[in-house]
C-alpha cells in the first residue's frame, strides 16, 4: 500500500483530450496502460470515455486544481457507478480466495490467458474453463427500492434461500441502487430481492463468452 500516491479519474466524452493536456500523455486504447517517470494512465471501459491516472500526491492535487475550470468535481461514487454499468467489479479483501476469475466474467473481459502463463490457482481455474463447471456468474442488476446494500448482502429467494451476494453497490441518477452481485446460473431460481428490494435484471455491456486477451492486444495495438 502506498500513502505517497493519488488516483484522479476522467470521464465524458472530453476524457482523453484533457488527458493529453494536462498529462502530456497520449491516452491508451482500453485495458491499456501509457505513462512516463511521474504518471501512469489506464483506459477503463464503461459507456462513456474514462481514463484514471496514478501519480503523486502533490501533483494530484495541482492537477485537480487546473482541471476544475474545465471539469466537475464529483466523488468516487460516480466511477464507483461507471464500473458497475461497465460490468466490472473490484474484489475486496473478504472475497480473497473465495471466488474463480470466471464467476466476476474476467474471461468475459479478456482478463485471463489459457495460452500462457502460470499462477496459484491456475488448475482451478482451467478446469472450470474447460469443463464448464462455473455454477456462479457475475450479474448487473437494479433494485426496486432506495436503500443502497453492504457489499456481502446475499441475494434471497422468496424462501429466503441464499443465491449469491452484492460486490458493488452504488445510487444511480435516479435515485435507486445499482449493484453487481455474484449468484447462481440456475434459470429456475425466481424472483430474487436484496434487503427486502426486489431485483431487476439487467444486461451487461458484453457477452459471456471468453475472449482472448493476446488477440485483443494485437488488435488494438
Amino acid at each position: 500500500m502506498r500513502d505517497d500516491l493519488a488516483l484522479v479519474g476522467l470521464i465524458g466524452k472530453e476524457a482523453k483530450a484533457l488527458a493529453e493536456v494536462r498529462f502530456d500523455l497520449v491516452p491508451p486504447a482500453i485495458w491499456h496502460q501509457s505513462g512516463d517517470e511521474n504518471v501512469q494512465l489506464l483506459a477503463h471501459p464503461g459507456t462513456q470515455p474514462r481514463v484514471l491516472a496514478c501519480l503523486p500526491i502533490d501533483m494530484a492535487v495541482e492537477i485537480v486544481s487546473r482541471l476544475t475550470p474545465q471539469a466537475s468535481l464529483v466523488g468516487n461514487a460516480v466511477w464507483c457507478l461507471h464500473d458497475i454499468q461497465a460490468g466490472l467489479a473490484w474484489l475486496t479483501p473478504h472475497h480473497e480466495d473465495a471466488l474463480l476469475p470466471q464467476m466476476i466474467n474476467w474471461e468475459a473481459l479478456g482478463g485471463i490467458s489459457f495460452k500462457k502463463g502460470c499462477y496459484t490457482g491456475q488448475e482451478v481455474v482451467a478446469r472450470a474453463h474447460f469443463r464448464g463447471q462455473v455454477k456462479k456468474r457475475l450479474a448487473r442488476a437494479q433494485l426496486e427500492g432506495d436503500r443502497v446494500p453492504a457489499l456481502g448482502t446475499p441475494l434471497l429467494d422468496e424462501n429466503g434461500k441464499s443465491h449469491g451476494e452484492v460486490l458493488a453497490a452504488e445510487m444511480d441518477a435516479y435515485g435507486q441502487p445499482e449493484i453487481l452481485a455474484v449468484t447462481s446460473t440456475r434459470e429456475e431460481i425466481g424472483p430474487l430481492s436484496v434487503d427486502d428490494q426486489p431485483v431487476k435484471l439487467m444486461k451487461l455491456p458484453y457477452p459471456i463468452e471468453r475472449l482472448d486477451p493476446e488477440s485483443l492486444a494485437l488488435a488494438s495495438a
